[in-house]
């Protein structure tokens, strides 16, 4: 059973921030946060942010230079800080993970959502 827990969406002006939060457990093998996505409605889901290999992170190009993502292995908690937040940053906010099976296969999860929206 993998559960991934976020927090830290709300309703902010533009220019101000939010942090958001991603815990990940399992009851079996461990799991891996790897990375935020977010769909506004009507659109896809798309890649806010990710951890690539080697610990290096990537950023879609529309939050460059605002969003930082970062993550506590100790804790197995990923954060989304987001600054200077804009209209076009509204929408659900979705942690992913990813866990290898016993097959060598790598199964990957979604977190519930965490609403973020932002007014003009």
């Amino acid at each position: 059973q993998v559960q991934l827990v976020e927090s830290g969406g709300g309703l902010v002006q533009a220019g101000e921030s939010l942090r958001l939060s991603c815990a990940a457990s399992s009851t079996t093998s461990s799991v891996n946060v790897i990375g935020w996505y977010r769909q506004a409605p009507g659109n896809q889901r798309e890649l806010v942010a990710t951890f690539a290999s080697g610990g290096s992170t990537v950023y879609a190009n529309s939050v460059k230079g605002r969003f930082t993502v970062s993550r506590d292995n100790a804790k197995n908690t990923m954060y989304l800080q987001m600054n200077s937040l804009k209209p076009e940053d509204t929408a659900v906010y979705y942690c992913k993970a990813n866990r290898l099976t016993a097959w060598g296969s790598t199964e990957y999860f979604w977190g519930q959502g965490t609403q973020v929206t932002v007014s003009s």
